[in-house]
């Protein structure tokens, strides 16, 4: 990562960043991210060969957490990093936030509603952290077991 511009307005400041990311097999990613009102945004994002939709999601939580790294450490201008370091709420751990995600998936599905964004909406996770958290709610009992496709 590397900062590629920044602009300030009044007291505020939007800053741009690069990214790279090259590994050994030749594959690549290269990506542009935007800080300003407290928000991480991807702009930009060129892969050889191509990410997938999971991948990309990663790839934004990687990147909101290296932005926020080397952006978050004191609190700008702006505002950004006076909040700590993720922009999203504060989840129990451990037993307790299994709990959550369980409590969360059950009120969906009671309300018709699509649980795994029900849990994403919880926890502010992606929806492939979301599924590993349904995973472990599952795993400790919390939740039956998935029905199998057919």
């Amino acid at each position: 990562m590397r900062p590629a511009w920044e602009v300030r307005e009044n007291e505020g400041a939007t800053r741009w960043f690069e990214f790279r990311l090259a590994f050994a097999d030749g594959a690549r990613v290269d990506a542009l991210a935007v800080v300003g009102g407290g928000c991480v945004c991807v702009e930009e994002v060129r892969a050889q060969p191509a990410l997938s939709l999971d991948d990309l999601a990663v790839l934004a939580d990687w990147i909101e957490e290296s932005v926020a790294e080397a952006c978050g450490a004191g609190s700008g201008p702006d505002g950004w990093g006076s909040e700590g370091r993720r922009a999203r709420p504060a989840r129990p751990r451990g037993a307790e936030g299994r709990l959550l995600v369980a409590r969360e998936y059950r009120a969906a599905q009671r309300d018709g509603a699509d649980p795994v964004l029900a849990v994403m909406g919880a926890t502010g996770h992606s929806r492939r952290t979301s599924l590993r958290l349904i995973g472990q709610a599952r795993d400790a009992g919390l939740l039956p077991p998935r029905r199998a496709r057919r």
